[in-house]
């Protein structure tokens, strides 16, 4: 959201996909402003190739007020949302889209559909990329739209999904800190349970490619010092590259905190359906659109050649 912090981490993402071919993108519901500057943004930055679906007067509209010809992409007609995510689909059917992005549409009205039509065998979940200036790496963070109240194996998955998505970003060997209240085991609370279950499956082989440790509270997540102080041994502390909230509410608040308090360039993918799906706020800034669209080239090439 802030300008005043340049994220390089997200920025060498975007120069890695800018030498792949421009993933084509089914925009779904494109006839509003912040959606189709977002859309001309990642195609002048050479990621993405636009098929803005949604009323196709409405889009020329918003493209002449912006100063674009909407005649540089394909236009599809769709008088509704529902109109809009099911022409979507088609077109990823089609072999015509390699990618979905959220336009105007509500999240749950495109998610429905791709959950109905485009499922594989994994779990779809949602994951931001966070880039702070108070950080050293960048910070996955999942899930925060998708799955509302996982349970202990829906977590193993989403887990599974942020890792092998981290992996395709660079990360050899993700560190995943399981979040909680508390960094000790009571089952009152049970995303304690959750998480030193999860710590055991990774040790076991269940989750592959990851180190997890849990239950840790957010300070001993990103501090060392903080979990030295609480004498917490862990080799994820002060190095976590995963936090896994314990549902999608707390996913959520703590993404937009460190938006909007701390800094923070937020990414935002869905992966786990047949194609990766993009979905940014209507309030993201520049870089933040560019870099979701660089990680959904980025999935596009890779995922099925890293898991």
């Amino acid at each position: 959201m802030n300008d005043t912090y340049e994220p390089s981490r997200l920025q060498e993402l975007i120069k890695q996909a800018q030498s792949l071919t421009p993933v084509s993108v089914a925009v779904v519901d494109a006839g509003e402003m912040h959606v189709l500057k977002g859309a001309f943004e990642a195609s002048d930055a050479g990621l993405i190739t636009p098929i803005l679906v949604g009323q196709k007067k409405k889009i020329d509209t918003v493209c002449q007020k912006l100063g674009y010809s909407s005649s540089r992409f394909t236009l599809i007609e769709a008088n509704s949302e529902q109109e809009a995510a099911q022409k979507g689909i088609e077109l990823v059917q089609a072999g015509k889209a390699q990618a979905l992005a959220k336009g105007w549409i509500h999240t749950d009205a495109l998610m429905r559909p791709v959950l109905k039509h485009l499922r594989t065998g994994r779990r779809v979940s949602h994951v931001f990329i966070a880039d702070l200036p108070t950080y050293h790496k960048l910070l996955f963070i999942t899930d925060a739209a998708i799955n509302i109240e996982p349970d202990l194996l829906t977590k193993a998955e989403i887990v599974q999904n942020a890792v092998d998505l981290a992996r395709i970003l660079g990360v050899q060997q993700p560190k995943v800190a399981a979040l909680s209240a508390v960094e000790i085991v009571k089952p009152a609370i049970h995303s304690t349970c959750d998480a030193a279950c999860l710590s055991k499956m990774a040790q076991r082989g269940q989750i592959k490619n990851t180190i997890i440790d849990g239950p840790l509270a957010f300070d001993n997540a990103i501090s060392k010092q903080a979990a030295e102080i609480k004498q917490i041994d862990s080799e994820v502390s002060g190095e976590t590259d995963i936090l896994l909230a314990p549902d999608l509410p707390a996913g959520n608040i703590l993404a937009k905190d460190l938006d909007y308090l701390a800094n923070a360039t937020l990414a935002g993918i869905v992966i786990g359906a047949q194609v990766p799906v993009i979905l940014t706020s209507r309030s993201d800034g520049a870089i933040a659109r560019i870099a979701s669209a660089a990680i959904c080239s980025l999935v596009n090439q890779r995922w099925k050649e890293m898991v």
